[in-house]
């Protein structure tokens, strides 16, 4: 397998122990619709974008580079960029929550109402295209690439552990740290945590700033945002807020109950999708363009009928099983692979179906 795909698959082994663990351990209920709608919320389409930020932020340190950082001693570079990229992600997040258009992207985000692993996958598939301005500072002043895409993914895996449901207090990592404890705070809908604490990893920022406010034992936990999203579809609440600034109708959209699937049926299908999704990531440097783009069209259009039996809408059911019923056909036809994996997708696929 190739790096990205083990990736995927690691976070979705510790999503499912966490889950696991919640069940279990601590008797939680398990939201399978919003943990689906978490994990295919950005699917492809957020990582097709990432790509276009990458290699714009290539394009830039190219052909408009100042040559500053550069030409600094290499342990040097590292140090700065680890700071410098959290310095810029506190006034990116900041100013997503405070301007209209970025808010607008940035709000898939706090949708989710439980705070758990899966929450950290809920992204805008424009979240990278709309983060890019505040880091293209960094490619004019010399970042090499290498440096921006790593320190980047470490800060990212940061805040994917951040969103943990497991861990409650970090002693003194808390006072230090954008913590689980810290960045519950900026998830909260109490009225003493809305805006507060946007750093990355880093809490200095907060601190500086004025934005810093710890958790409160007597506050009780409620996450979210005041709208009702009314929707587990990807393709609606990615663009709802872009369709709608000031929210106005969100209240009135009643979802048609039609279909009454198990929440159960919900989360197994949509883990065999992600797991679909990491067995494309792994093939696609060996696929031709063609294969490579119809395969990630199918699995945008997979998940948006998950998101489609989420709300109960009888055309998503129709439309994961005609996916179910053309997928391996595509498979072997079209992309011409053949493997044990596939097969066992293969066979989930037809059960889900039938189911």
């Amino acid at each position: 397998m190739n790096i990205n795909a083990i990736s995927f698959l690691m976070i979705l082994a510790m999503i499912l122990a966490e889950i696991f663990i919640l069940k279990t351990a601590r008797r939680k209920k398990i939201p399978w619709l919003e943990i689906v709608a978490n994990l295919h919320s950005g699917q492809v389409v957020l990582w097709l974008f990432r790509s276009v930020e990458i290699l714009l932020f290539g394009f830039l340190r190219t052909h408009i580079n100042v040559h500053w950082i550069n030409q600094w001693p290499v342990a040097l570079q590292w140090l700065f960029v680890f700071i410098a990229w959290d310095f810029c992600f506190y006034w990116m997040h900041r100013l997503h929550h405070k301007t209209p258009l970025l808010w607008s992207i940035h709000s898939v985000h706090h949708q989710g109402e439980n705070v758990n692993l899966s929450l950290a996958m809920r992204n805008s598939w424009y979240s990278s295209l709309s983060n890019f301005p505040f880091i293209a500072v960094l490619a004019l002043i010399g970042v090499p690439l290498e440096i921006f895409i790593t320190v980047s993914s470490i800060h990212y895996s940061v805040q994917f552990y951040n969103h943990t449901a497991l861990v409650k207090k970090s002693g003194f990592l808390d006072k230090i740290l954008v913590t689980p404890s810290n960045h519950r705070v900026h998830h909260g809908l109490h009225p003493l945590y809305i805006d507060k604490n946007f750093g990355g990893t880093l809490l200095i920022w907060d601190k500086i700033f004025g934005t810093y406010q710890h958790e409160r034992n007597d506050i009780t936990p409620a996450y979210g945002i005041n709208e009702s999203v009314s929707s587990y579809n990807p393709l609606w609440f990615n663009h709802k807020g872009l369709f709608d600034f000031k929210k106005k109708h969100c209240s009135q959209v009643k979802p048609m109950y039609h279909l009454n699937l198990p929440d159960w049926f919900i989360g197994c299908v949509g883990v065999l999708l992600y797991s679909l999704m990491i067995f494309y990531v792994n093939a696609q440097d060996s696929l031709p363009a063609l294969a490579e783009w119809s395969f990630f069209i199918i699995l945008c259009l997979a998940s948006i009928s998950i998101g489609g039996m989420s709300d109960k809408k009888r055309w998503g059911l129709f439309v994961w099983i005609g996916f179910c019923s053309l997928f391996p056909l595509y498979v072997v036809v079209v992309l011409q692979l053949h493997s044990i994996a596939l097969w066992i997708i293969f066979t989930s696929l037809a059960l889900s179906a039938a189911y």
